[in-house]
């Protein structure tokens, strides 16, 4: 497989080894691998994570393995944005993994041809592994364009990373502009993707709704498989963000996909589709979860900022 691969580790070995068994049937020729330190308040970190970077650093094909291990512990959102940025230093494409993000063999010919299909096309800004579906969805082609970046397992050009804007600086003038308005069809989803980004932009929490709303400025469009492609089965205690295991999306079962691909005839956002995901993936899913993580979100930044504070 030509396509190099971003792999994000931290201190999983038990679901980073489940990752790597595919990787190995796979067997890219190129491997980043990109790993958070361990926390200074967590005593079996240090050791974990060391478990988990020696699972993937010397693969049994040949590989080329590129390393970006920090010592100390960054969290989730300035590490996926430190690595990817360095990752698009180095290739002008990328297949990028979690650790807890086990996808079938069937994802990566996928990816490597839509990557290669959309390369020069500036609408399309990723290519997701995730169809946050149990079942086929009832289109006739492969895939469809929506608005939303399924980051369980994806794929992106350095030209579509360039968007990103880590502190969502136009942010507070769209807020002011009322811009949602023009991006959401429904108040409710209004409400909560202005609670979401508004938290997120105080809090620097996350990088996934920072990189939905860089995505929605540039107008971009992301590619969304028929059939579920990745299985995230790390919901529960030890998650940082998807901490509920009985979250209906927890270790979705994953299909082949068919080939040769079918194409949609024109690069235009599957309204009805997207009506879906805004329902049972989003705001009519996901409000109450949403308001008690954004003010857990606020709790923790504040807590942090005392820390820093009192610090010696």
């Amino acid at each position: 497989m030509n396509t190099p691969v971003a792999l994000f580790l931290f201190n999983r070995p038990d679901t980073t080894a489940q990752v790597f068994n595919v990787l190995r049937r796979v067997r890219p020729r190129t491997l980043y691998v990109i790993a958070d330190g361990s926390r200074a308040d967590h005593p079996d970190d240090a050791a974990l994570c060391q478990a988990t970077r020696a699972l993937v650093t010397a693969p049994d094909w040949k590989c080329e393995v590129r390393t970006l291990f920090s010592n100390t512990n960054l969290g989730v959102k300035r590490r996926v944005e430190s690595g990817l940025d360095w990752v698009f230093t180095h290739t002008e494409q990328a297949i990028i993994l979690e650790d807890d993000c086990v996808p079938h063999p069937t994802f990566f010919p996928f990816c490597d041809e839509l990557l290669a299909r959309y390369r020069a096309e500036p609408r399309v800004m990723g290519i997701s592994g995730s169809s946050m579906r149990a079942e086929p969805i009832a289109i006739t082609d492969s895939y469809y364009f929506s608005r939303y970046p399924f980051i369980w397992g994806w794929a992106t050009w350095a030209r579509a990373w360039t968007h990103y804007d880590s502190g969502m600086s136009e942010w507070t003038k769209r807020r002011a502009d009322d811009w949602l308005a023009a991006q959401v069809e429904t108040p409710l989803a209004q409400r909560y993707w202005d609670m979401l980004f508004q938290n997120n932009y105080e809090t620097q929490h996350t990088w996934d709704y920072t990189w939905i709303f860089s995505s929605w400025l540039a107008n971009g469009l992301f590619i969304t498989p028929r059939v579920n492609l990745v299985s995230n089965i790390g919901h529960g205690a030890a998650a940082t963000h998807t901490v509920n295991a009985r979250d209906p999306f927890a270790g979705l079962p994953t299909q082949a996909m068919q080939f040769p691909l079918r194409h949609p005839d024109t690069i235009a956002r599957n309204v009805v589709q997207d009506q879906w995901n805004e329902e049972h993936v989003y705001s009519g899913k996901d409000f109450r979860p949403a308001l008690f993580h954004a003010l857990r979100a606020r709790i923790q930044t504040a807590r942090a900022a005392r820390s820093d504070t009192h610090a010696p």
